[in-house]
């Protein structure tokens, strides 16, 4: 796989761990201090997860997802 379309893929799992420890981080929280640094993670990680998705996507219809 070409360098540039493997940290695409990279960034789509990063995006996956954040939503994943933003889940886990909000069931285990304490104080709503908390409550607001899982929120910004998640928010955060479906808006690098949406952007590395349609990258992917416009590699795929360009043909250099290879």
């Amino acid at each position: 796989m070409k360098n540039c379309n493997e940290n695409i893929q990279k960034t789509i799992r990063l995006a996956e761990k954040m939503l994943d420890l933003a889940e886990r981080g909000d069931v285990d929280r304490e104080d709503v201090g908390c409550g607001v640094l899982y929120g910004i993670l998640r928010d955060t990680g479906y808006r690098i997860k949406k952007i590395a998705v349609a990258e992917k996507a416009a590699h795929i219809r360009k043909g250099t997802w290879i």
